[in-house]
């Protein structure tokens, strides 16, 4: 095995854990989203050993959720809170209650789990909740998004921190690969658990697991992607540097909830400019977003071709855009009427 190779798949070292944790150190507390599995215990291990290293730091609790959809969630709550006793960690575990839907149930355990979590952490006075996500998984989502023809913003995929539930959700770990991971836990003798819906092809994001030998052999690996993605959210927060600059100088917001774009400031805009400035008045005034991105192209591409004169209106997400002679207009649409 080459030396580059031993490295790629090495556990990881005190100094790294150091690193990956450093951002959070002022934080008061932090929620760590540990489900048993090999990632989010080594989330826990890492997290606690770059702890013991502090005088003073954030206080830790993990905090495991039980959707209440497979029977052996609650041995592996069990498998959390012992792992988590031994690190000298407390620990929760909180249960997803109430009817399930009967489609959609990934998404909607999703929203459950970081909602939960959530409220674990505002009765904990923790800043963020810290998940394992890793280089594998942002892989797997920049692959996802490809697929159904994200934007740039989507194909950035998912950022180090970002606010959810009015907090800061933090991915310490998104750079570092799961076999790094799984060589931590092997070093440190640390049990996980295995879910076993990871393994099942219903779900695309196991399907797009399944693939990821085959792109990387042809050089489409996690490493590539994961810095494509980084790549991407650098582009991807420059434009919405340059849209935030685009608003305070061209929008006049007028009451009750309208704004008035000049047309010829807009019509100079770079074309993704005006793509998110548009976008971002639809998200804002409408009743029905977020807007799609295929159909702000679609009104975009109809916005460029009205005549210099012309004038153009369309509904969208809930919000009306109107084109006149020296404006753009964008205002929320009346409620639609309900058919008895």
């Amino acid at each position: 095995m080459s030396r580059s190779a031993s490295a790629a798949d090495a556990a990881l070292s005190a100094a790294e854990a150091r690193a990956l944790f450093a951002r959070y150190r002022k934080c008061p507390a932090l929620v760590l989203a540990v489900s048993g599995g090999p990632d989010s215990m080594a989330l826990m291990w890492l997290a606690a050993r770059w702890r013991a290293g502090l005088k003073r730091g954030p206080k830790l609790v993990a905090v495991t959720v039980d959707h209440g959809l497979r029977a052996e969630a609650a041995c592996e709550a069990r498998l959390v809170k012992r792992q988590a006793t031994a690190l000298g960690i407390s620990h929760r575990t909180v249960k997803w209650t109430g009817p399930k839907p009967a489609s959609g149930i990934q998404a909607a355990a999703r929203a459950a789990r970081y909602r939960l979590l959530a409220r674990v952490a505002r009765a904990s006075g923790a800043s963020h909740v810290l998940t394992a996500h890793t280089s594998d998984d942002q892989a797997e989502t920049v692959l996802m998004r490809m697929a159904r023809g994200s934007g740039l913003a989507g194909l950035a995929a998912m950022a180090a921190d970002s606010p959810r539930e009015g907090l800061m959700l933090g991915r310490p770990l998104i750079e570092v690969s799961k076999a790094r991971l799984m060589a931590t836990l092997e070093k440190a003798g640390i049990a996980c658990a295995q879910d076993s819906s990871n393994r099942d092809p219903r779900y695309a994001r196991v399907r797009w697991r399944a693939l990821m030998p085959q792109l990387a052999a042809e050089g489409l690996d996690a490493r590539t992607l994961t810095r494509l993605a980084s790549r991407l959210s650098r582009a991807d927060a420059a434009l919405e540097a340059a849209t935030d600059a685009a608003f305070d100088s061209l929008v006049q917001r007028l009451p009750p909830s309208r704004w008035r774009i000049a047309r010829d400031g807009f019509a100079r805009l770079p074309q993704e400019v005006r793509l998110r400035l548009v976008g971002r008045a639809v998200d804002r005034l409408g009743h029905e977003g977020p807007v799609e991105l295929a159909k702000l192209e679609r009104l975009m591409a109809a916005l460029d071709a009205a005549p210099g004169v012309g004038r153009l209106k369309r509904t969208l997400a809930g919000a009306v855009v109107s084109l006149g002679a020296d404006h753009l207009t964008v205002e929320p649409a009346p409620a639609r009427r309900k058919i008895p």
